[in-house]
């Protein structure tokens, strides 16, 4: 895929940004997810690729979503696996709570996992623990070999989870171990991110959430020279026949970040929607919007945070 290809990207999670942006704290994720979908969607026309859509969102939640196997973009070279979450983080748009991302992944065919929509463990951290962290191991482990790979006492580490009844005994564990801890409602991936970013201060990220968004944020990761683990967690047996019936034969595997994401040939975008600490919210007065958006591309490893003024007006999307 052609570097010129990063700003196409962006503006499809600008798209998607400002279209959710004005659902913020008005307590309609259903709402707010529709119009995102479809301003992506609208976007994606104008993108001179030949895309498919191979990690969808909103099935667990009842949403709509971009479906798996949709095509996107004009049809022309290059054959694109794209992974989308137009708003990551439904539940933070309505209640008006920060960092709610519109995102993408983008690579070459058979670049990433087709993961079914349905519950994955993870792990996440930045460059400095590359290779020391093991899903399999227990959490008090993987933070003590984090710690010592970052140079830092445990009790300095800051461990980030997301607030769900599932995770209760993990969180006293972790708090057994004496490390900080970052209790957030809603949206890993920019989370996940944050491990690899100097702030805010996250150095791991653990807990369940959705397995499309944990391969988007494999995605991240991989630009940023990160590291990421996921299992499958099925509530079910239709759960697990649909893994299979997608490719995936072992159900238990540890999946590493280069199960998720094949090679480097890759472009990640995101655009703020509430604003965070990972990027600003869309402001809109009048008929301007403001945006704060990151594009990186795996192949170079180039970090890129574009803030764009848009003209509504002048918007067909």
């Amino acid at each position: 895929m052609e570097r010129e290809l990063a700003l196409e990207f962006v503006r499809v999670t600008e798209a998607a940004a400002i279209a959710a942006a004005p659902f913020m704290g008005r307590g309609d994720k259903d709402g707010a997810d529709q119009a995102a979908v479809e301003a992506m969607r609208k976007a994606f026309d104008h993108v001179d690729i030949d895309g498919t859509v191979v990690i969808g969102e909103g099935e667990i939640d009842n949403a709509p979503m971009l479906y798996i196997g949709e095509k996107v973009g004009c049809g022309k070279e290059p054959k694109v696996d794209i992974a989308v979450d137009p708003i990551e983080g439904t539940t933070i748009v309505s209640k008006g709570l920060p960092n709610a991302i519109a995102v993408l992944a983008a690579g070459a065919g058979g670049t990433f996992l087709h993961a079914p929509d349905m519950y994955m463990d993870k792990l996440a951290v930045g460059p400095g623990a590359k290779g020391v962290i093991d899903i399999s191991k227990p959490i008090e482990e993987n933070i003590i070999k984090v710690a010592d790979a970052l140079g830092k006492r445990v009790q300095d580490m800051t461990v980030a989870i997301l607030d769900k009844p599932r995770h209760a005994e993990r969180i006293e564990r972790i708090r057994r171990l004496g490390c900080r801890i970052n209790i957030f409602p809603d949206g890993d991936v920019a989370m996940a991110i944050a491990t690899a970013n100097e702030e805010p201060e996250i150095d791991l990220l653990t807990g369940i959430g959705g397995a499309p968004e944990g391969v988007i944020a494999a995605a991240a990761l991989k630009c940023l020279d990160g590291d990421f683990q996921g299992i499958l967690k099925p509530r079910n047996e239709e759960e697990i026949l649909r893994a299979k019936e997608m490719g995936i034969v072992d159900i238990n595997k540890v999946l590493t970040i280069d199960d998720l994401v094949k090679g480097d040939d890759i472009f990640f975008a995101a655009t703020g929607i509430t604003g965070g600490n990972l990027l600003n919210a869309v402001k809109i007065k009048n008929n301007i919007a403001r945006t704060h958006s990151l594009v990186m591309r795996g192949k170079t490893g180039t970090i890129r945070y574009i803030t764009a003024i848009h003209r509504l007006d002048k918007k067909p999307l």
